[in-house]
């Protein structure tokens, strides 16, 4: 019944996140201030409903329900508690639902800390996001369902690959998605201030502290599983033979590009077609990740 719950919970996430996107567009467009509002409630409800899918996952792998499949194939009875929670993000689909959390929290987080920020141009980004989460709802949904059951449900699951069972791997996909994820916030900053014209110092200002964020994050993230890489795998140093680091590392040095030169913008009004391409260059850098996280895992 939970992971059934959690699948419905996605579906509603997909609807309140397209009201998130077409009700502040339309209050934009005829400057309509109840529909530009909508932004933030609607992002805070959207992050609600996909930690609610999250958690069914996570209690589908804690309870050992081997009548979900992504259960049953990547976790077994006698796993330690730790192990049964990262097998939620060692597969595709799990891995899949953890990036579309994270999404939908980094809205979440701007609705509720981007106070500074002028409200139509939260909404304008809230927007964005949208428009990225809907996407990945859709291929998660319908091509990557990880509520999926198995009928009839095996007495035990096929356990989880040996190398994923290490504390690395527990907290270096959380932390590693967070910096993804965070990166697509300055995406659609880039997006918004592209649509109003908007790109200027006040602009780095406000996209500053998200990019840094992000950049920590990814910063952790790629130290984690660098030290998880040269310890377990053994592949000759630092991860670089590791496809799946080297594939996360694009990213950061987009977002590293980014910093200096929002520091440029804001300081001396300077490189903004700079700025804008290396935002969408970050997004574009860590849009292709998930596929190669989740091969990894």
């Amino acid at each position: 019944m939970i992971p059934e719950l959690g699948h419905l919970a996605l579906w509603l996430a997909v609807a309140v996140a397209l009201v998130q996107l077409v009700g502040p567009t339309l209050g934009l467009a005829r400057h309509d201030g109840r529909l530009i509002a909508l932004a933030e409630r609607a992002a805070l409800l959207h992050a609600l409903l996909v930690l609610a899918a999250f958690l069914a996952l996570m209690w589908a792998f804690w309870s050992s329900d081997f009548s979900v499949a992504l259960v049953a194939g990547n976790s077994h009875t006698d796993k330690p508690d730790l192990y049964k929670i990262t097998g939620v993000w060692a597969n595709h689909e799990g891995s899949m639902l953890l990036w579309v959390l994270m999404l939908a929290l980094s809205g979440a987080a701007l609705a509720l800390f981007g106070g500074a920020i002028p409200l139509p141009v939260r909404a304008r980004v809230l927007s964005a996001q949208a428009a990225l989460a809907l996407g990945f709802h859709a291929f998660l949904l319908v091509a990557s369902n990880p509520f999926a059951r198995l009928v009839p449900a095996p007495a035990q699951g096929a356990g989880l690959n040996p190398l994923l069972q290490d504390p690395g791997l527990a907290f270096h996909p959380p932390m590693l998605y967070a910096g993804y994820v965070g990166l697509s916030v300055v995406f659609s900053f880039a997006v918004a201030g592209l649509i109003d014209g908007g790109v200027g110092r006040q602009w780095a200002r406000w996209l500053r502290p998200w990019a840094l964020a992000a950049w920590s994050a990814l910063t952790l993230g790629l130290g984690l599983g660098g030290w998880w890489a040269y310890y377990e795998l053994g592949w000759g140093g630092f991860w670089f033979w590791d496809p799946v680091e080297n594939a996360a590392l694009m990213p950061w040095l987009a977002a590293t590009a980014l910093l200096h030169s929002l520091s440029v913008l804001e300081k001396r009004d300077a490189l903004r077609i700079w700025s804008v391409l290396l935002a969408v260059l970050a997004f574009r850098c860590r849009c292709s990740a998930p596929s190669s996280c989740a091969r990894g895992c």
